[in-house]
């Protein structure tokens, strides 16, 4: 060798000496291993075989104990033993037996491997043991050399991983069907996208960052995002990933095929109702070929779930869409604004949540009350289309037959509602707009029509909606009067309480309006 090749190997040698080590990879849990036996020489043995033995990398960690008593504290402490090797004789002649069948029937522990030792086999009859407790060896301690110890370790430790990664598995398969179905619940995205979280927090204990993204005409975007992963939603991928991580999420949507590293993975959830998602988690080490079958299964519940919140909301939207054509048909024939059936479903809303919130009504007001309520105070006053335009846009006061004629828009809304409504196998808005469009009109001291009702026998939905729409032309401006301002809408509203409207509902709708935001 040259001199200066001997340079360069000696400079290559210190740098191989000066180098850090390499990081260790992470030790693997060991295999809990229970000796139960009242011979302190039984124990220090059966570590001493046993103790370099691995199944899968992982090595025995031993736990002791001198009695069946003493057992059961131990197995009170330790629900994940793998294996025991358990005496027969000890503080009593069925020691080991009565723990046999404590374990089995009091614990309910089916997974651990039970050896059972005996040094008078005599006295405990194998094939009577075997029938009548469920064991999975049992051996006398003379027949026991160190090579058959280690033989019946090994297979009974491989015994466990299997039963466990079967169990593992059916628990998994369960949990997915449990959440598959509280996801499947959900009815907007916004929903759906909220419980993602909790539930892959369940399904995935070592979790630290969860991204979901979908591929769209603008590039890919952040759906939903948080822990060590956490931006914004809408933003878009480049202004909150690393460019390994993007191009994680690149290679993914490319391929079709999901990715599984060190830390993290990569799972795609295909659309068929456009553009693909990605689900990017971190803290999840590599993982096993059956869990991670199970993760890909509940990733593909959880792309189904995506599509069918996604389609709920374009029905919901359509639904809305005819909802408010059909609402403003009243409005524009009685002259209203164009705003004004969305804002009395709005308030109609807003009161209901302010009333929910504070536990009024709770029978009655759910989250679908919201959605419902809503639709049916657009739908308030449809029965206005079969009202005459010379009654509808009188300037003046009303005389008697013109104000019968007015009133029989209540009817004429109602029977429309319920004839559509009946068209519907479960109560919908419709139901609700039915009993909307009759009561409306109704008051708290019975004073109204059509059918004089009074108090609590007027529908909540109907009195939710009367005093929002109620406030509604107070602050418009129509052909026969000036709009007013909030506060003397408000003024008025507080003095009808009692008479026109439920006290309950006039606080609600007080703290509802609030200052008088009430753009829809």
């Amino acid at each position: 060798m040259t001199a200066t090749n001997e340079s360069r190997g000696e400079s290559f040698i210190r740098f191989a000496d000066e180098a850090p080590p390499l990081p260790a990879a992470p030790a693997k849990e060991p295999w809990k291993v229970l000796i139960v036996d009242d011979d302190d020489q039984i124990h220090l043995i059966t570590r001493m075989v046993l103790a370099d033995l691995s199944v899968d990398e992982r090595r025995p960690h031993f736990l002791s104990a001198f009695s069946g008593e003493e057992a059961r504290r131990v197995l009170g402490q330790h629900d994940d033993i793998a294996v025991i090797f358990l005496d027969v004789v000890m503080e009593s002649d069925q020691a080991g037996l009565l723990l046999a069948r404590h374990i089995r029937e009091d614990l309910g522990n089916e997974r651990v491997r039970i050896i059972l030792r005996t040094g008078q086999p005599g006295q405990a009859p194998e094939r009577a043991i075997i029938d009548h407790y469920d064991i999975n060896d049992y051996r006398a301690k003379s027949e026991l050399t160190a090579e058959k110890l280690y033989t019946a370790a090994a297979t009974a430790l491989r015994s466990f991983r299997d039963i466990q990664e079967v169990d593992d598995r059916r628990r998994g398969f369960e949990r997915i069907i449990a959440t598959s179905t509280r996801l499947y619940n959900k009815r907007t995205l916004a929903e759906f996208v909220a419980a993602l979280s909790p539930e892959f927090q369940s399904l995935i204990p070592g979790l630290t960052g969860l991204l979901f993204c979908t591929d769209g005409a603008d590039g890919i975007r952040v759906i939903a995002a948080e822990g060590d992963l956490a931006a914004p939603p809408g933003q878009p991928l480049a202004s909150c990933l690393t460019e390994s991580r993007r191009q994680d999420i690149h290679r993914v949507l490319r391929g079709q095929n999901n990715l599984f590293d060190r830390d993290h993975c990569v799972i795609l959830l295909p659309s068929r109702t456009g553009a693909h998602r990605v689900a990017y988690v971190t803290g999840y080490p590599q993982p096993k070929a059956v869990s991670r079958s199970l993760l890909e299964l509940f990733c593909g519940k959880v792309a189904t779930g995506f599509d069918n919140a996604y389609l709920n909301e374009q029905v919901l939207a359509a639904q809305r869409a005819t909802v408010y054509a059909l609402g403003k048909l009243a409005e524009y024939k009685d002259g209203g604004g164009s705003a004004q059936v969305l804002r009395i479903g709005t308030l109609a809303r807003r009161t209901a949540q302010w009333m929910k919130d504070r536990g009024v009504h709770g029978d009655l007001i759910d989250d679908t009350f919201f959605e419902k309520i809503e639709l049916a105070g657009v739908l308030h006053d449809i029965g206005k289309v079969a009202i005459p335009d010379r009654i509808l846009q009188k300037p003046g006061p009303l005389d008697a037959e013109e104000s019968a004629w007015m009133q029989r828009h209540v009817i004429v809304g109602a029977t429309l509602l319920r004839e559509a409504a009946a068209l519907v196998d479960r109560p919908t808005y419709l139901s609700m707009g039915a009993e909307v469009a009759q009561h409306h009109h109704e008051r708290f001291d019975g004073s109204g029509y059509p059918q004089g009702l009074a108090g609590g026998e007027i529908p909540l939905a109907a009195q939710i909606v009367a005093i929002a729409d109620v406030y509604d032309a107070l602050i418009r401006e129509w052909h026969y009067k000036p709009a007013w301002s909030h506060q003397q809408a408000v003024a008025w509203i507080r003095a009808e309480s009692g008479r026109h409207f439920a006290p309950e509902i006039v606080e609600a709708f007080l703290g509802a309006v609030g200052a008088g935001d009430v753009a829809p």
